[in-house]
């Protein structure tokens, strides 16, 4: 697979990274141990070199899974991994905590857990408003001095903030949701971090499954999948947004590809800079999404696919309006 760096700060990943999230955590049941590490094994096999976990997966469960599951081939990979949360006894999330004793703690057990002596790139999972984001980079800029952090990121963070970390510490990439169906990162995201030389990362790139055309608006969902309290997915939204996926059905058609291939290829055309982390629990989908960097986009396609975005409006909101107050801060 092709090569692709973050920004400009001279890290090299995969042109597709996978996101391991949803094998401990978010959709269901976690993934059989024994499965989640083959899938990885397998994503490494077929050229992928940039995980990306948090201790907030399960919590703690994902770390684990990628530390035992990259072992073999630890220094051949780029781990991502985050910080900003406490947790209570039963490991639910309890509020955010970017104060830098936390995020040192955080760092000292995400080394235990991924089995490793450096986290190649750690960010802040969500912008604490009660921590000024200059203490949380210059705590990153003090670990990376330590040798225990190479590269420092932020996640669903607003321009300002990233203006105001990058001046204490470069920040090498931004992980926050773009795809086809929520293209906000365009209008002031995108821009800044062209202009400061950032890289971005993509997560939900395949809109949490749905731009695989894999869901429709009879699809049930299991009990502890978090898709059953976000809008964008109640029956009502997917109904209405069937359109989109049609309409993506028909351009992938003519591509002898799959909408999940069109949507990851749109997605790598967009920047240079750009790697979106699709995650899965199947092979045959994991197979699919790798292929995606293959797949070419010409001018004509992608005149068809905004000609197709510019008369369907997506329903919905992205996050329960909880969590939507964390993001773009």
């Amino acid at each position: 697979m092709q090569k692709r760096e973050l920004g400009k700060s001279g890290l090299q990943v995969s042109a597709i990274g996978l996101g391991c999230m949803g094998l401990s955590y978010g959709y269901g049941p976690a993934t059989d141990i024994q499965e989640a590490t083959a899938l990885i094994r397998r994503a490494f096999e077929r050229g992928v070199t940039f995980f990306d976990t948090a201790e907030a997966y399960g919590p703690y469960k994902n770390e684990e899974l990628l530390g035992e599951a990259l072992a073999p081939f630890r220094s051949e990979v780029v781990i991502a991994t985050k910080f900003g949360f406490n947790f209570d006894a039963n490991g639910g999330q309890s509020g955010m905590n970017s104060r830098p004793e936390q995020i040192r703690a955080v760092a000292d057990q995400a080394l235990k857990r991924l089995k490793t002596d450096v986290i190649d790139l750690f960010y802040q999972h969500r912008v604490d408003p009660d921590v000024p984001i200059e203490e949380v980079a210059g705590t990153v800029k003090a670990l990376i001095s330590e040798g225990k952090v190479r590269h420092f990121g932020l996640s669903e963070a607003g321009a300002q903030t990233i203006r105001r970390a990058h001046a204490v510490q470069p920040v090498t990439a931004l992980q926050s949701e773009y795809s086809l169906w929520w293209r906000e990162p365009e209008q002031e995201i995108l821009p800044t971090l062209e202009e400061l030389g950032i890289g971005f990362v993509p997560f939900s790139p395949l809109g949490k499954g749905f731009l695989t055309g894999a869901i429709s608006e009879t699809t049930t969902f299991d009990s502890k999948d978090f898709r059953n309290v976000v809008p964008r997915f109640s029956q009502e939204a997917r109904k209405a947004n069937q359109a989109l996926v049609d309409r993506l059905a028909e351009i992938a058609a003519r591509k002898k590809a799959t909408p999940a291939q069109v949507a990851l290829a749109w997605l790598l055309v967009q920047k240079p800079w750009i790697v979106p982390i699709p995650g899965t629990t199947k092979l045959h989908r994991l197979e699919e999404n790798i292929q995606a960097a293959g797949v070419e986009l010409t001018a004509e396609d992608l005149a068809s696919i905004e000609s197709a975005l510019a008369t369907i409006k997506v329903e919905g909101d992205r996050y329960p309006a909880h969590l939507q107050a964390r993001v773009n801060r």
